[in-house]
């Protein structure tokens, strides 16, 4: 997947956004509906699932003030709701309609909101993913000889002299 400047951006502020709407979403009781289909999309399992940490109210408030695209006053849960339905229950034909066309879905806005909310949260960042702060290992002092190159992506490297 390709990734503009402006996708980037956009992706950034919505993490900050979602950082900063953390604290209001706390004390929000969420929809029954939402409770259920964050449930569904990451449930608890060894480690706390979407509802644990709070998801669900954070996706309220995230679709009020139009995070991830959503223009705020749409009636979102409304039409999850008919989804739903239509759909039997089934997250996975949602998913599996709303992800193969290009075209944008309510579905893609609410999933990545249930996303950004559960990683974003301590549990979501902390115990699901994994954590090192310098991944591999750490050799201070290896011996070069004169023949030995720099690699590509260390331009500190250079000699500028």
């Amino acid at each position: 997947m390709d990734i503009d400047r402006r996708g980037l951006l956009q992706g950034g502020l919505g993490f900050a956004a979602a950082l900063a709407l953390w604290p209001q979403v706390q004390a929000k009781a969420a929809s029954p509906l939402l409770v259920r289909v964050c449930d569904q999309v990451i449930p608890r399992t060894d480690t706390p699932g979407a509802v644990d940490v709070g998801v669900p109210a954070f996706v309220e408030l995230g679709l009020a003030h139009g995070l991830e695209g959503a223009p705020p006053g749409n009636d979102y849960l409304g039409w999850l709701e008919g989804e739903l339905t239509r759909h039997g229950d089934d997250l996975a034909a949602l998913d599996k309609e709303a992800f193969s066309s290009r075209e944008p879905s309510p579905w893609k806005t609410i999933k990545a909101l249930i996303l950004v909310g559960y990683y974003t949260s301590e549990a979501g960042a902390s115990q699901e993913l994994r954590y090192e702060l310098v991944p591999g290992r750490w050799d201070a002092d290896i011996p070069l000889s004169p023949s030995d190159r720099a690699w590509s992506s260390d331009w500190t490297a250079v000699d500028f002299g």
